[in-house]
């Protein structure tokens, strides 16, 4: 099976002349909480383009959907952090709570570009996601200030109208809303997220109402 399929074809540099222009994956959502199928994503995409890094970017208010459980936004950003140490590609970039209100993408986008020119940024989303695209604010914008790629997800179609890399990556039906059932039924959530997660969901005592 192949690794990756170009829809159209955008400039993926695989090998760069300007050891400067780094490229970098962006990873939005609620992260609420951050799991296993996230990390798999990111790590995945991150060897099959040859990325430099991969930032994790935790929104405020999304606009499209409401976060459950009403957990603390400095909660999910620790989780975050939880997730990701050890991993020297992965970082969080806590912008998106820092301006507070709705986490728009074009936004945060234009955010990155002015703040880092010289990079080069790839906006990484699930199936689910780029069957929602259409529906984001500006996404005509978007797609000309990072290059979309797709993760193939089970379920949804990989149709769209816009530029995109599709990436392949193992299955895993792993989802937020599933983990945040098992904790209020009083399911194991083991290997559904990093141990350091589910230590600190135990500690704080979150997700049980």
């Amino acid at each position: 099976m192949s690794e990756v399929f170009l829809k159209t074809k955008p400039k993926v540099l695989l090998v760069r002349k300007n050891l400067e222009a780094k490229q970098i994956g962006i990873m939005g959502g609620t992260f609420n909480p951050i799991h296993n199928a996230h990390l798999l994503i990111a790590d995945q995409v991150a060897k099959k383009l040859n990325l430099d890094e991969v930032w994790f970017v935790p929104d405020n208010i999304p606009p499209l959907k409401k976060v459950a459980d009403k957990i603390d936004a400095n909660d999910r950003r620790t989780m975050i952090e939880l997730a990701i140490a050890g991993n020297p590609k992965f970082s969080v970039k806590s912008f998106e709570l820092k301006r507070g209100g709705i986490s728009y993408t074009v936004d945060s986008l234009k955010y990155l570009k002015k703040a880092y020119p010289q990079y080069r940024f790839y906006l990484i989303m699930g199936s689910d996601q780029v069957a929602q695209f259409s529906k984001w604010k500006e996404p005509n914008t978007i797609a000309t200030l990072a290059t979309l790629v797709g993760v193939n997800r089970a379920n949804y179609s990989a149709n769209t109208n816009y530029p995109m890399i599709w990436v392949d990556c193992p299955s895993f039906a792993i989802s937020s809303t599933l983990i945040r059932q098992n904790i209020k039924t009083n399911n194991s959530i083991r290997y559904l997220v990093p141990e350091a997660v589910r230590e600190y969901i135990k500690k704080k005592g979150l997700y049980r109402e």
